[in-house]
This record gives C-alpha cells, structure tokens and sequence, in this order.
C-alpha cells in the first residue's frame, strides 16, 4: 500500500468517524449520567438532518444552510427535553427495561412521524459554495466539506472536555455518574441535571445530522443505520466515556474504511470484528471501567 492509498484511507476514516463521535458523545453521555440506553438517539440525528434539508429548501437561498446548521440541532435539542421531561423522567429508579422500551417506541414515533411529514423518498443538499471544492495534500485531493466535518468534531470533543473537567456543571455531571443521591443531598436539582444532560446529548446528535446532508442521502431509516454503529463505538470506547467514544469513533472509521477499500462484500461485517477484537482484550472498553461484583 503506498502513501496515497494510507491517505485517503485515513481521511475518509476521520470522517466517517467525525459523524459517528458527535452521535456516539451524546449517547454515551446520557448512559453515563442517567444510566439510559437511549434507543431513540439516532432518531434525533434523522430528524436535524431532514431539519436542514427542508430549512435550506424552503429559503431557496444557500446562506440558509448556515443558519441551519444552528436551528437544526436547537431543535431536537428542544425535542430532546420534551423526550425526557414527558417520557423518561416518569421511569426513573424503576425497571431499567422500562426505559429500554420507551426509547424503543419512541424510535419508531419518531421514523413514522418523519415518514408522514418528508415522505420516503431520498433527500440531500448541495454542499455550500463557500466549502466546495478540494485542497492537495500528499499527493492527493482532500474534499474541503469533509474537512469542515472533521473540525466540526474536534471542536465539538474540545467543547466537551473542558466543559466536563473544568466547569461546575461538568462536576455534576460527573458526580451523577458516580452518586447521584449524594449529589441530590448536596442540594443540585439532578432532575434539571438529567434534562439537560438528555439535552445536551440530542444536541449532538443533531449537529452531526445538520452536517450529514451534503455528503450523505437522508432517508427516514437514517437514523437507526447510525445508531447501530455509534452502539458500537460507545461498546469499544466504553459506556460513560466520552474520550472513549472519540476513540471507538476512530477505530470503527478506520475498520469501516478499510472494509470499503479491501473486501466491499464484508465491509459491514469490520466493524463488528473491530468490537470484538477490543472487547476480547478490554471487556470494559478501551476507557471503560469494569464493574465490581460484591
């Protein structure tokens, strides 16, 4: 394989793994904090993706799609606090297989909701003229759009480091991982907390969803196709860990990537051998922390 080749693999990897931290960061951060396997998550992605592509349509305007990539994910991010306040919050310190399958019907309210207002036929938006284009680099041409992608991410798990590891709120947020009846004595709202935290993870789901259209046909079985592989990822990673999610992110694009490239007819079936080649070596994930039994 020459350099050319390990290029383009790594940059196509980045990117599809820039997409799937944004969604696999809001997954993981909900199951940490609020101990919520959050299977209508992919469905926030759907609904800010097809968000965008009725916003952009409907001004007519390119300059629309910048304004957008704001609304969209303000909005499942409201979506998301409705989720939680009406449905989840209803469940909490009860059977953890009630929360299971609240989500579970909520995924399919969401897909058939999206069916009714944007049909089932393929959608997709142009990239805006400002990002078209490619810049050379090693020999080979790197597409700006899928740069703005990948910033897009790093920017985002910068976000999250510093508003987890140096802010007040991130304190809570880790102490309800660890404690939340303590935390709850201390006098913090850790109702409010949870909302917010739910919020915060349907955010990211959306930014990932408002930047997919240009590269990506959105479809009303997005979202599920997504939350298959982000699962993965917070699996690799390990549950709770947002680190661990930029991480599994990483490796699961470089499997899928490679997958593309050296087998198309197996290229779903790497990222599953990705998972089990970490979970036989790291059962907890990369940067998951193993449960103590007694």
């Amino acid at each position: 394989m020459n350099i050319d080749t390990v290029a383009t693999l790594v940059f196509s990897g980045l990117t599809s793994a820039s997409l799937l931290f944004l969604v696999a960061a809001g997954l993981t951060l909900i199951f940490g904090a609020m101990h919520i396997v959050n299977i209508a998550h992919g469905s926030f992605y759907m609904l800010a993706a097809f968000a965008v592509t009725s916003l952009t349509a409907s001004m007519g305007s390119p300059a629309m799609f910048w304004v957008s990539l704001l609304v969209a994910p303000i909005l499942v991010g409201v979506l998301g606090v409705l989720t939680e306040v009406l449905v989840l919050r209803r469940l909490y310190g009860r059977e953890p297989l009630l929360g299971l399958l609240a989500t579970f019907g909520l995924l399919y309210l969401f897909e058939g909701v999206a069916l009714i207002v944007w049909g089932g036929q393929y959608r997709s938006i142009p990239i805006p003229s400002a990002l078209q284009g490619h810049v050379q680099a090693l020999g080979e041409s790197f597409s700006i759009y899928n740069l703005f992608v990948i910033s897009i991410a790093v920017v985002v798990g910068l976000f999250l480091w510093w508003l987890l590891q140096r802010t007040q709120l991130g304190w809570r947020v880790r102490a309800a991982v660890e404690d939340p009846e303590t935390l709850a004595a201390s006098g913090t709202n850790v109702r409010l907390l949870f909302t917010g935290v739910f919020a915060l993870g349907a955010v990211l789901a959306g930014i990932a969803g408002a930047v997919t259209g240009p590269i990506e046909s959105i479809t009303t079985g997005l979202g599920t196709q997504i939350l298959v592989e982000a699962f993965i990822v917070v699996v690799i990673g390990g549950l709770g860990s947002v680190p661990g999610a930029a991480i599994g992110a990483v490796v699961i694009g470089m499997f899928e990537t490679a997958g593309v490239i050296w087998a198309p007819s197996f290229a779903s079936a790497f990222i599953y051998l990705a998972m089990i080649l970490v979970l036989i070596v790291r059962p907890s994930g990369l940067l998951g922390v193993a449960e103590r039994v007694g």
